[in-house]
Parts: C-alpha cells; sequence; structure tokens
C-alpha cells in the first residue's frame, strides 16, 4: 500500500492531462496575449486622447453617417453591418473547427470558405469607409495632419487603429487561404486531425473579439 502511494505522480494531471495543449496552440495562445496587450495600449492612448481634447474630439455618430447606395444620414449603420460581417465570420469558423474534430472535410471547405467570404467582405466594407472618411468633409480632405471633422488625432487613430486592425483581418484571410487549400488536397487527412484548422480558428476569433472592442471603444464611447 506504502509502495503505491510513492509511486503515484501528484503532478501528472491523472488520465485526462488537462494542460496537455500541443507546443503550435501554446504559441499562438502567446501570440495572441501580446497582440492583446499591444492593442490595449493603442486603445489606452486613443482613450487618453479622447477625453484630453474632449471639446475638440469628433462625434463618431456624427462622422461616420453614410451607407453606400443610400442617401441621408444613417449614424454607424454601415459600421454596425461591418461588425455583424465579422461576427458572422467567426460564427462559421466555429463550424469549420466543429467539422474538424469530425474529420468532415468537405465541410470544413465549405464553412472555411464562407469564413475567408466573411473576411473579404469586411476589408472591402473597410475600404469604401477609409475611402468616404480621406474624401473630408465639404471638400476637405482627412489626411493625417488636418482633419474637417475635429481634431486631427482623431484621424491619426482612426487610420491606425482601424488599419491595424484590418492589416490583421488581411493575414487571417492568406493564412486561412493557404489552410483551406491544404484542407482541398487532403493534408490534415493524412495527418489524422485538424489541428491547423483550430489554431487558425483561435487567431480569427481573436481578431473578431478585437474589433468588438474597436467598434464600442473608437465608435460608441
Amino acid at each position: 500500500m506504502e509502495q503505491a502511494v510513492e509511486n503515484k505522480n501528484p503532478w501528472g494531471g491523472g488520465d485526462v492531462k488537462p494542460l496537455g495543449a500541443s507546443y503550435g496552440k501554446l504559441m499562438m495562445w502567446f501570440f495572441l496575449m501580446t497582440d492583446a496587450l499591444t492593442f490595449s495600449g493603442f486603445l489606452a492612448a486613443y482613450g487618453f486622447s479622447r477625453f484630453k481634447y474632449a471639446d475638440e474630439w469628433p462625434i463618431a455618430e456624427e462622422v461616420f453617417t453614410h451607407f453606400p447606395f443610400m442617401h441621408g444620414d444613417h449614424p454607424l449603420l454601415f459600421v454596425a453591418l461591418m461588425t455583424f460581417i465579422l461576427i458572422l465570420s467567426s460564427v462559421t469558423m466555429v463550424l469549420a473547427v466543429n467539422y474538424g474534430h469530425k474529420m468532415e472535410r468537405k465541410k470544413v471547405i465549405l464553412w472555411l470558405s464562407l469564413t475567408i467570404v466573411g473576411g473579404i467582405l469586411f476589408l472591402s466594407s473597410q475600404a469604401w469607409e477609409w475611402g468616404h472618411f480621406i474624401h473630408g468633409l465639404d471638400g476637405v480632405p482627412a489626411t493625417l495632419i488636418s482633419n474637417p471633422y475635429g481634431h486631427p488625432l482623431f484621424a491619426d487613430y482612426f487610420f491606425f487603429i482601424t488599419g491595424f486592425h484590418g492589416f490583421h483581418v488581411f493575414s487571417g484571410v492568406v493564412i486561412l487561404t493557404i489552410i483551406l487549400i491544404n484542407v482541398i488536397k487532403g493534408t490534415y487527412e493524412e495527418r489524422g486531425h485538424y489541428e491547423m484548422v483550430e489554431k487558425v480558428g483561435l487567431y480569427w476569433h481573436f481578431v473578431d473579439l478585437v474589433w468588438v472592442f474597436v467598434f464600442t471603444f473608437f465608435y460608441l464611447v
């Protein structure tokens, strides 16, 4: 009895091993944590400037009022649509990962393709929004050094924060496309698992979550 107690490893985690994550998945989590700190710093700096220059700071509802092919003011409606598209792409990513666990290649291809389409639609929408913002107000363009809507820092933060996030979305679309090609080729079927789909799914969910914070802090507060 005493021998059995001595041989038992109290730090082994049992047969389930709840902390038994792969090296690649752990590295993805480390990357996402550092990236989260980066975005947090950007949003904190935006908040500081926002309240320091409160009297000159533009109101987002009065700046982002246009909607493609529609006349009149539609405050934040287009930004809300962009947010919906990105959140919906997160749902399709969940389904792709789910069917990857079930080793159903055709359904992984379907939902991964829809996720890529969602990312492209978001980027296209963001490009239109940038174009409209740059066009400015009453013929006066918005640039990094001038902003007809109010304080110049508003334009600086808009281009930098949304652009940095857009770069993440673009990178995600490129990576998802590469993963989709590998799925079509049957690479992960040969490996016996779809862990790569799960890892890129973590990145995509992170990008979606960051946009929720950007949308809240930049457009709503």
